[in-house]
């Protein structure tokens, strides 16, 4: 299932207000898709909303998204808005997690209900109203206070997390293997938590690999490849990254040079993210060497890279080659065994004979 997000930050501490005719559509964001009955669906799936609550006699906010920063032991309120664009009411649970990037692709990600926060989900008290369920009118809203209470011994850096309002009708049924389970919806609005202290941000370029897959016939159809590696955050800020992939071959010959270019992902602390890179036309004959390299332009310093080198030799073609060279040295052997002299065999030795 396809994971979508909101639009990235581009500097946490310099946040721009996105017009108010957007934010319907881009206040959710998803959850992880769950184990059990839980499911993930699109940040806005045009019944209802999740976003920070619009200022006194505002019909709608200009924040997409919440952002704070407090320090640690330090306490910070506000309140989420559940907006119901429907024509009947509908009731939800409410409940506050952390974030996370999906393993494959990187997407931005809300943990489900069932998996217990150990973050910034864990400083998020939510509400009296939320205290069980909530109900929300026909295109009506309600707004949910909450209180951000900062551990003493919180470390510095960008938290992050979400408030999440997950439907309590089952609104479908899939199959889990051999076990039925109900479909369930959520919809949340991401929280970035900053705790001042030294910041250190950190990207790594890792495990670099080339998979191919080459026509029988060489060079009568392009070799296809792909570059697979992995971003790891291992920094304590959000980094939004850039990524540049080259290719030489043979005597520094480039085979490929595709420049930084977004990667659309909003990398949390702490997450590792695998990710791709289609090469439709790769080398079918050389040796080549790849190399993937990171940056971000909120933090100039960092621009690690990391490579790996691969032989392209047209494998099909190449056995066939070896096969037919076989058979040929064996043939050669056999004419040489066929025309060479034989031997004369001694004759009998008549004298020992009676």
């Amino acid at each position: 299932m396809r994971l979508r997000t909101l639009p990235t930050l581009r500097h946490l501490p310099h946040l721009p207000s996105l017009p108010r005719a957007l934010l319907a559509g881009l206040c959710g964001l998803l959850l992880l898709p769950a184990l059990t009955a839980t499911t993930a669906t699109a940040a806005d799936n045009g019944t209802w909303g999740v976003f920070p609550t619009p200022a006194a006699g505002a019909a709608m906010t200009d924040r997409a998204y919440f952002f704070h920063q407090g320090e640690a032991g330090g306490t910070v309120s506000d309140s989420a808005t559940i907006l119901n664009s429907s024509d009947q009411a509908l009731t939800f649970q409410v409940f506050a997690t952390d974030a996370v990037n999906t393993p494959s692709g990187g997407a931005f990600a809300l943990l489900p209900v069932e998996t217990k926060p150990k973050d910034v989900g864990t400083w998020i008290a939510l509400g009296p109203a939320a205290a069980n369920t909530v109900t929300v009118p026909p295109k009506g809203r309600a707004d949910i206070p909450f209180t951000v209470k900062v551990p003493a011994d919180a470390t510095p850096g960008d938290h992050v997390g979400g408030i999440v309002a997950l439907n309590t009708a089952v609104e479908g049924v899939r199959k889990d293997g051999k076990v039925q389970v109900g479909v369930r919806r959520s919809v949340g609005a991401r929280l970035y938590f900053r705790v001042p202290g030294p910041l250190t941000p950190g990207l790594s370029v890792e495990d670099v690999r080339v998979s191919r897959g080459a026509p029988l016939l060489p060079w009568t159809k392009p070799a296809r490849a792909t570059v697979s590696y992995a971003l790891v955050n291992r920094g304590n800020v959000v980094v939004e990254p850039k990524v540049s992939v080259s290719a030489r071959g043979l005597f520094g010959r480039r085979v490929l040079d595709r420049p930084g270019r977004e990667a659309k992902l909003v990398l949390l602390p702490g997450q590792r993210v695998e990710l791709t890179e289609p090469w439709a036309d790769s080398p079918q004959l050389d040796r080549v060497s790849v190399t993937v390299a990171a940056s971000t332009a909120a933090y100039p310093g960092l621009s690690p890279s990391s490579g790996t080198d691969f032989l392209a030799v047209p494998w099909p073609a190449a056995g066939a080659l070896l096969v037919l060279a076989g058979a040929a040295v064996a043939a050669r052997l056999l004419r040489r065994r066929r025309s060479a002299p034989r031997r004369a065999q001694p004759a009998p030795d008549l004298a020992a004979t009676p």
